[in-house]
């Protein structure tokens, strides 16, 4: 498999657009530059091992990259020109294929970077590009207006993608004066395939462009607010001690049997959030069968998942979670319970917790006092919405 680094072209200014630079302007919560490294990251089987992020000089990226993610993230600084820029990004990479794409193209598919990954090799390149569609004029610098054939011409985009060492190489003899690093390539006599370019893939110029992207941000970025379901279930057993939501309920003769302490609330809770960021369960990240997780601290674990989720850009709203038990008696304990989670889920702020309990009415196994059953509701708010 060819293995490819994801260069990430952020070190413009974006001044046409004014105000705040457009690489970090929101939309749907995540600035432009971040829409198309979660894309490049969720490919990471198909190749994409390691995103590059070029920045512009002294610029730190305003929001943080999962550590425990698959794909790591290195940042670069920019140069006083594109190709300069490009030139510290390639110092950064490390695979032998890189792709070079422009962060204020937010709406990039992962098809079209599969069919570009595919159509590179040592010897091609790889660019996508539309027919010009639009009637073309010239104007010359005394006003004088010409007709151009638009016949055989075609605009470029990015991700362009080339060996990466070839594509230094071409850089540092050509590329002072470029528009994009096929100029350089096509300069030095090499080869090119170019593939059909999206419409979507447009590039963030002007403001009508933001106002755009935004609308299509949200048909392709989903709700704004998401709602997450959680379930468990743990057995009872004597000589275990029963948590729930991180209080101990010490008047219960029975506990929770499982790998960690059993924090069925925890867990529960946990599942809840992940299903509403879209992230795996915690059976995936914090697997029974590793033994670092043996008689963990469940309430610990979730909060490693709050980071998680925070790390997406989400916020935790609300959490309603009922608990199923025929024994213990819970209601004494669900004030505490509440306390402690809310201040986990939404430190310093409001309560975002209601929790209940159950009786099992003498039903099967929870009715026989022989296990616990959880269900939790989590609704998250994605950060920066309607900015």
């Amino acid at each position: 498999m060819k293995h490819f680094s994801f260069l990430i072209v952020a070190g413009g200014s974006g001044s046409r657009i004014g105000g705040e630079r457009k690489q970090f302007r929101l939309l749907e919560g995540r600035p432009l530059w971040r829409w198309s490294a979660d894309l490049a990251a969720s490919l990471w089987r198909d190749g994409i091992a390691e995103i590059v992020l070029v920045l512009p000089r002294g610029e730190v990226a305003p929001q943080p990259w999962p550590e425990s993610g698959p794909v790591p993230l290195r940042l670069a600084e920019g140069g006083t020109s594109r190709p300069e820029s490009v030139m510290n990004g390639l110092a950064a990479c490390s695979c032998d294929y890189v792709m070079v794409h422009d962060a204020a193209r937010p709406l990039v598919s992962g098809a079209l970077l599969k069919k570009l990954m595919e159509a590179t090799d040592e010897r091609f390149g790889a660019v996508p590009v539309l027919p010009v569609a639009e009637a073309v004029k010239c104007i010359d610098a005394g006003g004088c207006v010409g007709a151009v054939d638009r016949e055989g011409l075609f605009t470029t985009q990015t991700p362009q993608s080339f060996f990466r060492k070839r594509l230094a190489s071409v850089l540092e003899r050509y590329g002072a004066s470029v528009k994009d690093e096929a100029e350089a390539w096509l300069a030095a006599g090499l080869e090119l395939r170019c593939l059909e370019g999206e419409r979507l893939n447009f590039k963030v110029t002007w403001p009508e462009d933001l106002r755009v992207a935004r609308a299509l941000a949200r048909e392709r970025g989903g709700a704004a607010v998401r709602t997450g379901l959680g379930y468990d279930v743990h057995r009872l057993v004597p000589e275990r001690p029963l948590i729930l939501g991180g209080v101990r309920i010490e008047d219960s003769p029975l506990g929770l049997l499982g790998h960690s302490d059993a924090d069925l609330l925890a867990h529960t809770v946990s599942d809840a959030l992940l299903g509403a960021a879209g992230l795996p369960d915690i059976g995936n990240l914090f697997p029974a069968s590793d033994g670092a997780y043996r008689n963990a601290d469940s309430m610990e674990l979730l909060r490693r998942v709050v980071e998680r989720v925070r790390e997406e850009r989400w916020n935790v709203v609300w959490v309603d979670a009922v608990i199923q038990a025929q024994i213990p008696r819970l209601n004494v304990h669900l004030p505490e319970m509440r306390s402690r989670l809310s201040a986990l889920l939404n430190p310093g702020g409001p309560n975002c917790v209601n929790l209940k309990a159950k009786s099992a009415e003498g039903t099967d196994d929870p009715g026989l006092g022989r296990s616990m059953t959880c269900w939790a509701a989590a609704t998250l708010a994605r950060e920066g919405v309607g900015e």
